[in-house]
């Protein structure tokens, strides 16, 4: 149903969300959908808690987050802005990647705050598109999906671009041609297979390098191991089941690949510094927020 400021797009085969634009939207509390999300906060401030570290922005900041991602904002003062939800099924970022090379960059990025500051060449281009979108959502017509994808990828673009030069990953990244591909395939490969692959040798097979290769350019870029990276990958999904579920360890050790819950656990204090039990009864996201 369209109004002045929602339009929605519902996927016909299933009834889930597809395409989503509405303004002034309110995410006081916590968020976890099945679905990208795109916060532009165009005027007003204020703090945002994203999995497990907290930011402040100000205005014209652009606030990106991926699917089963939580997030929620507050301390907002003066707020106003626009939300873009979309689902895969609606636009994939994986199947485009060589397109718009959004993913690892706005998105499925835990190794940046997931903020990207719009700059007025910047803000002049997302205006244009988001009426592009309005009026295109409020008198469909023959191609209407061909062209509101064409408008979210120039979105995607454009706020990627911008995330990239101020990342500085990417920009030391840029002073060789082979390094920023790896750095980013490596990141990918991590996303993908952190369930079942738990040990550096695994992902060096996975891109074809010596594992001593790619334990240089991951400490050179990230000033971490690669068994750093992984073990916080596995680590932000486990704390997130933890808080957000009711499933018993036993049942979110497997899920992540561990067999012996008591391995599991004895991982999971080594770098988060408490039990997962403990975790959950104190630590919980949605506890913090009570």
């Amino acid at each position: 149903m369209l109004n002045q400021s929602t339009f929605t797009l519902v996927n016909p085969q299933n009834g889930n969300l597809g395409f989503k634009l509405e303004d002034h939207s309110r995410f006081d509390h916590i968020q976890r959908h099945n679905y990208f999300t795109l916060i532009w906060i165009m005027e007003g401030s204020g703090e945002l808690k994203a999995d497990f570290s907290e930011y402040t922005f100000p205005s014209n900041s652009l606030l990106a987050f991926s699917p089963y991602q939580p997030f929620m904002i507050s301390k907002a003062t003066g707020i106003k802005g626009v939300a873009i939800h979309f689902h895969s099924d609606f636009f994939c970022i994986l199947k485009h990647h060589q397109e718009i090379s959004c993913n690892g960059i706005l998105f499925n990025n835990i190794y940046n705050p997931p903020i990207t500051s719009i700059d007025s060449s910047s803000e002049a281009t997302l205006k244009m598109v988001l009426g592009q979108i309005k009026t295109e959502m409020q008198n469909p017509a023959l191609a209407q999906y061909e062209l509101l994808i064409s408008y979210l990828k120039i979105f995607l673009i454009t706020a990627s671009r911008l995330k990239a030069l101020q990342q500085p990953e990417a920009q030391k990244a840029t002073a060789t041609n082979k390094e920023p591909f790896i750095l980013q395939n490596l990141k990918d490969a991590i996303e993908q297979h952190f369930r079942t692959k738990h040990s550096a040798s695994n992902y060096a097979d996975l891109l074809n390098i010596t594992p001593k290769a790619l334990a240089k350019i991951t400490k050179t870029h990230f000033n971490k191991t690669l068994t750093d990276l992984i073990s916080e990958r596995i680590i932000v999904e486990a704390k997130r089941e933890l808080y957000l579920t009711n499933k018993p360890v036993k049942e979110i050790a497997s899920e992540l690949g561990y067999e012996d819950e008591h391995y599991f656990s004895r991982f999971f204090k080594t770098n988060a510094d408490v039990s997962p039990q403990l975790y959950r009864e104190t630590v919980g996201f949605a506890r913090g927020t009570a």
